[in-house]
């Protein structure tokens, strides 16, 4: 169905026709500038206390957390990881050009394809986009290199962040996603799903009883390379 057709049929279940001029100039305006949210205070920190905040958050949220000082440590942290867990030395992984060139020869007993995320899948690696230290936040926008099926459906979820892309607000996370993902045909352009993912999935829906794993990962582990000097003594 084409987006005409779309609206079209959302304005008769409205039972109303298409804006006045008025209303659709305001509306382009508020896009082409979005008005700023509230930026809580404890976010307006120093570099290395964001980088605190952001790891005292994801722990808060029953995720855990490692510090890495290259690209290439992140094939022995994810070894680690996974023998610590008691999991197999398998996973599924973004097709990342970055998580690619990450020198896996180094740790030939690690087992990995490169792909989008099946129902099968016991362990994912993949890379975010930004971090947000005021909740702790991971966000995770829709791309080739980062498909969303991999933020769902396997058991354990391991994400890269790099320590230059933890921001201090939500705000400021948006921010990035708008300078960055801007076209020269429209102008803008947002990607069709931006996941912020807190912690492992989990519910206390029902009975008041809180599952972890409701509707994705059990387990998050979030592993930080350290490539920001600012940030460095966090």
């Amino acid at each position: 169905m084409s987006k005409k057709a779309i609206l079209g049929s959302i304005r008769r279940g409205l039972r109303r026709g298409e804006l006045p001029e008025d209303q659709k100039e305001m509306l382009r305006a508020r896009m082409a500038a979005p008005p700023r949210h509230l930026i809580p205070a404890r976010s307006r920190v120093s570099r290395p206390e964001q980088i605190a905040l952001f790891i005292r958050n994801v722990e808060k949220e029953f995720g855990s957390v490692e510090r890495i000082p290259s690209l290439e440590a992140l094939p022995g942290a994810v070894a680690d990881y996974l023998a610590a867990q008691n999991l197999p030395p398998r996973f599924a992984m973004a097709p990342n050009p970055e998580l690619e060139g990450a020198g896996w020869a180094s740790r030939p007993m690690l087992q990995f394809e490169a792909r989008r995320g099946e129902p099968t899948d016991l362990v994912s690696l993949q890379s975010a986009f930004a971090g947000i230290a005021e909740t702790g936040t991971l966000m995770l926008p829709s791309d080739p290199v980062r498909p969303t099926t991999l933020n769902l459906l396997p058991d354990v979820a391991m994400v890269l962040v790099r320590a230059s892309r933890i921001t201090g607000a939500y705000e400021e996370a948006w921010d990035l996603l708008r300078a960055e993902r801007r076209d020269p045909m429209t102008g803008g352009f947002m990607p069709r799903n931006v996941m912020l993912v807190t912690g492992p999935s989990r519910s206390a829906d029902i009975e008041q009883t809180l599952e972890l794993g409701a509707h994705g990962p059990r387990m998050l582990h979030v592993l930080i390379l350290d490539d920001d000097p600012e940030a460095a003594h966090a």
